[in-house]
């Protein structure tokens, strides 16, 4: 889906489709490029752009040869699917259609190209755990979330501690499996808060993750007499709340710390002894919609990681957990993974006091955001403008040649980026068919490209036929 922020509501919106004219259509051969095996043979590897488009209640993977211009339907074309919570392609090799539902296991499948050009299901599915955030390391596509660990964790008051809850899709070998090892959330950070993680990036042969403080649980509360209770006022009294702001009785919601930021360096996927590295010149580093906690935390091509905060805990309702910090940027080197002591930018400086929702690498240190239309204090905010970020610079440039912001009505869910260009679906109110922005970061310049004839688009990708 495409969304968009109003306050701390959001919108479903109509996305942007990529589809060709015909599934018949044979796939372009010079999309792809060949392998060793391939150009002996005098063939070019097939592969085709693939986008999950969406026309009433039915939902579809297609197929397209350019992005960069003509109009193409989604209506009754390509290969059925169920519904999908987010899309994400493993390099050009395979899709997955991860799936959330709400307190159960969601049917996960994946994708790949044949040797003719179109979409097809492999043969397994899997009931993936509840995930707030994911990521790729290594062969797996890896989902995060946290929540209750079992009952021979609980505390004398039978209070439960909470704890990382992971799942591995192996995309090459086609199994599942999750975290065996119980992984304790609570004081990961030393100020007996317990977290989750915002994002999983490989980079530089290890795993960042922004660890997000969320609060005191009721175990944490309880924990050593109380000791990491600074504001006993924010203790809940009674339950509450709906959705992923439910609270309990006895905990205290949300954190303590909102002035500071603390990313985790990981050397492997058993998410084990990592190096916790803090800043206090941002707040946490994460975007947030309900209970998704979006990546802000991108490498560069070079392997500096850097780390974007919207800061969102300026939403928050206590005085105390609203963050002082503008929304920011700062860097940790690739060489020594501590914070670049040296570096920092202040984004709301550029914007006027405007934050951002999420963001995305697109090439070299160029990063495109989804922009805010106030500040995170005012009522009403809404993402409805793309910005980039050049990072060695510290020089934030709104996007020209887009749509106007006051007829946006949604964008899609995350770019597709090739060629250092990023391509991104736009829909707007103005009776326009949604289409597909080509969007060079260099010159923060986008002009439209393929039009589509659908009412949503989750996602965008390519894929490349596998070569025997």
């Amino acid at each position: 889906m495409s969304y968009l922020m109003k306050g701390l509501a959001a919108v479903v919106l109509a996305g942007c489709v990529l589809t060709s004219c015909s599934n018949d259509d044979p796939a372009n051969p010079d999309n792809g490029g060949g392998n060793g095996n391939g150009e002996e043979s005098g063939k070019k590897a097939v592969s085709n752009y693939v986008v999950a488009a969406s026309v009433g209640d039915a939902n579809y993977l297609l197929t397209a040869d350019t992005l960069g211009e003509g109009t193409v339907s989604a209506k009754n074309n390509g290969l059925t699917t169920e519904s999908v919570t987010q899309w994400i392609f493993y390099q050009e090799k395979y899709l997955y259609r991860l799936v959330y539902n709400q307190g159960n296991a969601g049917v996960t499948s994946s994708y790949i190209l044949n040797a003719e050009g179109k979409v097809e299901e492999r043969d397994n599915t899997y009931e993936i755990k509840r995930f707030t955030s994911f990521g790729m390391y290594g062969d797996y596509i890896i989902t995060s979330s946290t929540g209750d660990l079992g009952t021979e964790y609980a505390d004398e008051n039978g209070y439960l501690p909470k704890g990382f809850l992971l799942s591995f899709l192996d995309v090459a070998k086609e199994t599942f499996t999750t975290n065996s090892n119980a992984i304790m959330s609570e004081n990961y950070l030393g100020n007996g808060e317990f977290v989750t993680l915002a994002g999983i990036l490989q980079a530089n042969s290890k795993i960042y993750s922004a660890t997000i403080p969320m609060g005191l649980s009721q175990y944490g509360v309880k924990a050593e007499g109380g000791k990491y209770v600074k504001y006993p006022e924010l203790v809940k009294t009674e339950s509450g709340g709906s959705s992923s702001s439910a609270y309990e009785k006895g905990e205290l919601q949300w954190t303590q710390y909102p002035n500071e930021a603390w990313i985790a360096i990981y050397d492997n996927e058993k998410f084990e002894n990592p190096k916790l590295i803090k800043t206090d010149k941002i707040s946490y580093a994460c975007g947030r919609f309900k209970s998704q906690y979006y990546q802000t935390i991108w490498a560069a091509d070079n392997g500096d990681v850097y780390v974007f905060s919207p800061s969102y805990a300026k939403t928050m309702t206590a005085d105390v957990q609203k963050t002082t910090l503008p929304a920011g940027v700062v860097r940790i080197n690739a060489s020594t993974n501590d914070f670049d002591p040296d570096y920092y930018c202040n984004l709301e400086e550029q914007t006027g006091g405007n934050a951002f929702l999420s963001c995305w690498h697109i090439t070299e240190d160029y990063f495109l955001l989804l922009m805010y239309d106030r500040p995170l204090t005012e009522k009403g905010f809404v993402a409805n403008q793309l910005a980039i970020f050049k990072g060695k610079d510290k020089v934030l440039t709104y996007v020209k040649g887009m749509p106007s912001s006051d007829v946006i009505s949604g964008f899609g869910k995350a770019p597709f980026s090739e060629d250092g260009i990023a391509y991104m679906a736009v829909t707007t109110t103005d009776g326009s068919q949604p289409a597909v922005y080509r969007i060079d970061p260099k010159t923060a310049t986008a002009a439209k490209g393929l039009t589509i004839e659908a009412e949503q688009i989750s996602g965008v990708g390519k894929l490349t036929a596998a070569q025997e």
